[in-house]
């Protein structure tokens, strides 16, 4: 089956044509557009796509995003603060466009959906997938099934208890004051030490604010949802030194409440994705296969 797949981000566009039947796919061709505005880089897209021979199109799209299947705003992002994106029909675009069935979620999501397919939570009914970038967005997947609700996880917002030293520090985020996204992602990051991450890699006091704030909020996750793996992504999880810190910092937030199998084998449990930065296009993918 041939279909097309695109990751959209709020920084960046990654188009890709994929071949793929069960659980093997060959990744025939891939793009990546910097997202403008949606005048300029809709068509650039959707002429990617054209006369390529796909079947269906998956869209795993930023947000927040609108997934209510009988809503007349359907596969819109709705009120996002990238400028000139609040309320852009994007399925719609691409359906009138190309004429092609169009499989729609968020870009996490499709992310989770990618590693439940192809990846390291194939085979799980129940796991979580965080990006931690520009932004922070949890994928989750709950009885097999992605979790949506009256809009969808937006598990980056997350109220979360400053560290300490870190009080006075002022949140990134323009809508709340000591949320999980301004104070752990990458501007937050940037904000709080004049440097991006990138540029801290030996700064051991980063890594231990930065592991702080990402088990407490696993914890919430853990403790609310349950999941048989959380996986890691995002452009702050490359500094591949947060994992041991995250999941000593999990353990010792824990006190030892919980007692199970992947609980004791924490490098299994807490891990970075698994697909080589292409699980989005991969689960965009899935997301196109499923209305074909």
């Amino acid at each position: 089956m041939r279909v097309g797949a695109l990751e959209a981000g709020g920084t960046k566009m990654v188009c890709a044509i994929v071949e793929a039947e069960g659980q093997q796919w060959n990744i025939l061709e891939k793009v990546s557009i910097p997202t403008t505005t949606p005048e300029e880089t809709l068509p650039r897209l959707a002429d990617f796509f054209r006369n390529k021979g796909i079947q269906a199109l998956g869209i795993a799209c930023f947000g927040p995003v609108d997934l209510h299947r009988d809503s007349p705003t359907y596969g819109y992002i709705t009120t996002t603060p990238k400028p000139g994106w609040t309320w852009c029909d994007v399925a719609g675009f691409f359906g009138r466009e190309l004429g092609v069935p169009i499989g729609f979620d968020t870009d996490v999501n499709g992310s989770l959906l990618g590693e439940a397919t192809f990846g390291c939570a194939r085979g799980l009914e129940n796991s979580i997938y965080i990006t931690i970038g520009t932004g922070i967005g949890a994928g989750i997947m709950s009885n097999g099934r992605l979790l949506h609700g009256m809009l969808h996880p937006e598990a980056g917002h997350l109220t979360l208890k400053r560290g300490v030293g870190d009080e006075d520090f002022a949140c990134v985020c323009p809508y709340h004051d000591s949320c999980f996204e301004g104070l752990a992602a990458g501007p937050s990051i940037e904000k709080r030490y004049g440097k991006p991450g990138a540029e801290l890699t030996e700064r051991t006091e980063v890594w231990e604010l930065e592991a702080y704030y990402i088990a407490q909020a696993l914890l919430a996750y853990i403790m609310i949802l349950s999941p048989e793996k959380i996986i890691l992504g995002g452009g702050v999880m490359h500094q591949e030194s947060l994992f041991p810190l995250i999941r000593k910092e999990v353990r010792r937030q824990l006190g030892g409440y919980l007692n199970t199998k992947e609980l004791e084998h924490m490098d299994e449990y807490i891990v970075p994705a698994s697909l080589g930065d292409d699980q989005g296009i991969l689960g965009a993918c899935c997301l196109a296969m499923e209305v074909c």
